[in-house]
């Protein structure tokens, strides 16, 4: 099985302002963390540029979103390659909130996916069932279509990193167990094997997202197939250091 770096994201959301956020990126760039780990950010996208500036060039910096073109007349959108211009290099995609309050559907994320990679930005790609899709025993259902359509518009997965992220568990407090997570991910890592390949399956990064915290990361770090976390709230947070040093 090939070596997979362990992944943390944190996905600022639309909070903070250039005080609050300078305060977190001095935490992080004066913490002592597991060097194994590689750490994104990700900003609003009004905060790219102060983001880069002001992290450690140890720390990614990604957008919350993109749109699937260039350039253009697409107003309030931005672009791969005006992240790339800010000096980031990811780009989350497929976040619940962009599929559920912006009602993105799984087409467009796929495009954004597709011109994402071939503009060089690499991508966080996130999936993941409701409530009444999990209690209605439809979770690989929901999760294999929305991986299918990403894997269709995929040209390099050594820029991918897949997210599973329970959308009742994000921002409720609920958690998946370490258990649940594990046979999301150990299904999810067999669906790249059967309709991929197995060097998919073995290198990609399948991180867990949904009420991350420093008292329950430790337990999800430990399964086999959780290869790290897309924190949201916390990550503004002090425990966020605790979180990225999981496997330390």
């Amino acid at each position: 099985m090939a070596s997979r770096r362990f992944f943390v994201g944190g996905n600022w959301k639309m909070n903070g302002n250039k005080e609050s956020l300078l305060e977190v990126m001095n935490t992080l760039n004066t913490a002592s963390l597991h060097e194994d780990t590689e750490v994104v950010c990700a900003a609003p996208s009004i905060y790219l540029d102060f983001a880069r500036s002001g992290l450690d060039p140890r720390f990614g910096v990604a957008a919350q979103n993109c749109y699937k073109v260039e350039k253009g007349a697409f107003t309030g959108e931005i672009s791969p390659a005006m992240i790339k211009d800010c000096g980031a290099d990811w780009v989350v995609l497929g976040h619940s909130e962009r599929r559920h309050v912006f009602g993105e559907s799984d087409e467009l994320i796929g495009q954004k996916v597709s011109h994402a990679l071939l503009s060089d930005v690499c991508v966080v790609a996130c999936v993941g069932e409701t409530l009444e899709q999990r209690e209605d025993g439809s979770t690989e259902e929901v999760v294999y279509a929305q991986t299918q359509v990403i894997a269709e518009n995929v040209s390099d997965w050594g820029k991918v990193v897949l997210a599973y992220e329970p959308v009742w568990a994000i921002g409720t407090g609920r958690t998946a167990t370490p258990e649940q997570a594990q046979s999301v991910h150990e299904k999810l890592r067999a669906w790249l094997r059967a309709h991929v390949s197995d060097d998919a399956a073995d290198s990609v990064r399948i991180i867990y997202g949904g009420s991350v915290t420093a008292a329950n990361c430790r337990e999800l770090a430990s399964q086999s197939d959780v290869d790290g976390f897309l924190v949201g709230g916390a990550s503004l947070k002090p425990e966020f250091i605790d979180i990225i040093n999981a496997r330390a």
